[in-house]
């Protein structure tokens, strides 16, 4: 369409030019009082002229050139609504395209025809000025999201909105407590501008719609987009609601341009649904809902809210269903199916969009009729369980687009909308303020930086389930890992049978290759009490203790142990720490269970079953006390040769640069942030355990054993860079510093000591 209103506008430009010209030269020349040769003059000009009785060649040409003005001045008034089409392709939801498009989504469809003529295309005539959404309104998205793969579906949705939009968005997740969870930190740690979000609790409403029997894989979260209108916002007018199986390939505000084509009582924009379902031949005896022809697909729906509550929206879907389902007895597609008996009685509620606006990829559909050429997509629908297997001739092209987003780095989708007024986060300005304060030209700025990054963060990016022990001796492993230690989770989960809580540090593309490898393992498969958490890469430094406190808000147990993922607990240590726990009192004491800690460095180890095992290999040179040819003072305080013939469990004191592993209350200090990389992250933590009064307790039946592997790229940089090390120093300093001032007289020691780590 806007191709034939760019030729209409050009015709009428040069016949404009064409007739206008010539007659502004005879003007000229008449002024100038030039013999001309008279212009013929049409007979409604010589009747003109006749009458008031003014012959001459100065007349014709006074009446010609009034009627050129009145030309020009009608062509004026009919361009003049077609200079106010925008004419950026953002802001054009159905051209002629679509308008084609949508003759083959109608005609071929068959039933009730007469009743489908009386649903809106929402198709304009050509040259009709195209409504635009204004740069800083707000455009609203709902979306029904519960569970942990949802959670984790709905990222890739949000990526590509964020990629495309140019206005400010306000999300509204209906969720369950998981969902919610997970969502709630990743959009607080995500930080994109001009992003609001609400979230509306999934539990609260399970009793609008469980009476509903439903046999579709999404449940009764399947039917919760019934209850909007009672579930959002009574202010709140119109909302697009989407799938969580969503792709977008353009800007959102295209799809929300299209509320201002409803006319009339219309009051929700879908498309046709590209399957044969609702047409009741795909099996014999195949029984579908009632429908309007091909029915209507809910996984792209625009509602306007305010005029549904005024037609009692509520009521009528629920009258709907009871009638319906005394014949059905439940639904198959969940509320798609009550939609659509809906609109089968009330057809004037629809307003039939595109089907471009929800391509809708699953097996025995048409979805290729819905575009002739790439620009043409503007919403994918993965509405298949199968999804990216399904059939498709385009099938490669719609997958690279989805995994284009899915390992899109989120970082980047942290730019402003520019030009909008927006409401200033506090977080955020305090972040700002404090990143300010600090000078650029000190040497150790990137590290002081560091400490106050807000990394993006994904908590349970894999399915968690696990109910601690009613004995209050429940104890979690908490470690943190990149990708290049991923073949160490094999290994922990066979030698640590209690629940663990693990964060990786990983791109967004490792992080699906993270998925893959789980999904590929059974041994993590075949655990539900393992945490998989994600922050995502930012910045020039491994954040180590960041990503411990992240596994440690994470824990859900009386007690963890802090461990590192490149060491093996020893077989029934998970056992050993809780009868530990009732042991030592360690619920009314403040107490650190010190696991004395070996290694070894042969890859091909085995593993001792007992202390006695683990003695003999120590004997034999096979194994060692960790880190005792480089860095002795580490574990020197475990005192191992007490350890050695020790049976019950024995105090030892902190001394400068003690490290060592250890089980303690979940209530305790975080680590500190401002250490990343190698060096002095373990030392520090110790040194606060030790100032609130922490007894170090070392096991004697307890070990574990560091694994070889290559040297981590923080560690040379330690070792290979000297402004590092310098760096590290100072830090060090200002925490027994900061230690000194916050705990007072007792922690003058820390001031003292000879700290050379």
């Amino acid at each position: 369409m806007l191709g034939m209103c760019r030729g209409r506008r050009k015709f009428l430009a040069a016949s404009l030019a064409l007739v206008f010209i010539p007659a502004l030269t005879w003007l000229y020349l008449s002024s100038a009082n030039f013999t001309v040769k008279p212009l013929p003059l049409s007979p409604l000009q010589l009747q003109s002229s006749s009458l008031i009785g003014v012959p001459g060649e100065h007349q014709a040409l006074e009446l010609r050139l009034r009627d050129v003005e009145e030309r020009h001045h009608a062509m004026q008034r009919e361009l003049s609504p077609l200079s106010r089409v925008p004419t950026h392709s953002s802001h054009h939801g159905i051209g002629r395209q679509g308008k084609q498009l949508h003759t083959h989504s109608t005609e071929e469809g068959t039933g009730d025809s007469e009743a489908k003529k009386r649903v809106a295309v929402g198709n304009s005539s050509d040259c009709v000025p195209q409504p635009v959404v204004n740069k800083c309104e707000t455009i609203h998205i709902a979306i029904v999201c519960a569970g942990y793969n949802a959670s984790r579906d709905v990222v890739t949705l949000v990526k590509s909105v964020l990629f495309h939009r140019r206005n400010p968005l306000h999300f509204h997740f209906i969720t369950d407590s998981i969902a919610r969870k997970i969502l709630s930190d990743l959009f607080h740690t995500w930080m994109v501008p001009a992003v609001h979000i609400n979230f509306y609790d999934a539990d609260e409403l399970k009793s609008e719609v469980s009476w509903i029997p439903n046999k579709h894989y999404s449940g009764i979260y399947g039917l919760m987009k019934l209850v909007l209108t009672k579930t959002l916002p009574s202010d709140l007018q119109k909302v697009i609601v989407l799938d969580t199986d969503i792709t977008f390939a353009t800007d959102i505000a295209e799809l929300w341009v299209v509320f201002h084509k409803f006319k009339g009582q219309q009051v929700l924009g879908l498309v046709e649904n590209q399957s044969d379902w609702y047409l009741g031949n795909l099996w014999k005896n195949h029984r579908p809902w009632p429908a309007l022809g091909r029915g209507f697909n809910t996984g792209v729906i625009l509602l306007l809210l305010d005029r549904l509550r005024k037609l009692k929206w509520e009521q009528m879907w629920r009258l709907t269903a009871e009638r319906e389902l005394m014949s059905m007895l439940s639904t198959s597609l969940a509320d798609q199916d009550i939609f659509n008996a809906v609109i089968k009685q009330n057809p004037f509620l629809v307003h039939q969009l595109p089907c471009f606006w929800n391509v809708q990829l699953s097996d025995h559909t048409r979805s290729e009729k819905c575009y002739k050429d790439v620009s043409d997509l503007k919403v994918i629908h993965w509405n298949s369980p199968k999804k990216l297997h399904v059939k498709n001739k385009h099938v490669e092209f719609f997958r690279n687009l989805y995994l284009t987003f899915l390992e899109y780095d989120g970082n980047l989708l942290r730019r402003e909308l520019f030009g909008c007024p927006s409401e200033t986060d506090h977080n955020s300005e305090n972040l700002q303020k404090t990143l300010s304060e600090l000078d650029e030209d000190d040497p150790c700025y990137e590290f002081r930086r560091e400490r106050f990054t807000v990394h993006r963060t994904h908590v349970y990016f894999l399915h968690y389930e696990y109910e601690p022990t009613a004995d209050n001796t429940d104890v979690t492993l908490v470690a943190q890992l990149s990708m290049d230690r991923l073949q160490m989770l094999e290994a922990i989960c066979k030698h640590w049978e209690g629940p663990i809580s693990l964060v990786l540090y990983l791109s967004d593309a490792e992080a699906q290759q993270f998925l893959r490898y789980a999904q590929g393992s059974e041994v993590l498969m075949s655990r539900s009490n393992v945490g998989y958490h994600i922050v995502y890469k930012e910045g020039q430094f491994y954040p180590v203790n960041l990503l411990r406190n992240v596994a440690m808000g994470q824990v859900n147990t009386p007690f963890m142990f802090l461990s590192d993922i490149d060491f093996l607990p020893m077989y029934g240590l998970y056992e050993y720490l809780r009868k530990s726990v009732v042991q030592l009192d360690m619920a009314n004491s403040k107490k650190a269970l010190v696991v004395p800690a070996f290694e070894t460095l042969r890859y091909r180890l085995s593993f001792p079953k007992s202390k006695a095992e683990l003695l003999s290999q120590l004997d034999m040179g096979s194994l060692f006390t960790f880190r005792y040819h480089v860095w002795t003072k580490g574990h020197a305080p475990t005192d191992f040769a007490k350890w050695r013939t020790a049976t019950t469990p024995y105090r030892v004191q902190w001394e400068a640069d003690f490290e060592p592993y250890v089980m303690v209350r979940r209530k305790s200090p975080e680590y500190d942030r401002r250490f990343v990389g190698f060096g002095w992250n373990k030392v520090a933590h110790i040194m606060e355990l030790d100032a609130q009064e922490y007894e170090f307790v070392v096991l004697p039946n307890a070990y574990m054993i560091h694994m070889p592997h290559a040297p981590s790229f923080d560690i040379t940089k330690f070792r290979s860079n000297k402004q590092y090390r310098a760096c590290l120093k100072t830090l060090k300093e200002e925490f027994q510093q900061n230690m000194s001032r916050r705990y007072g007289f007792a922690a003058l020691k820390y001031m003292t000591v000879d700290n050379n780590s």
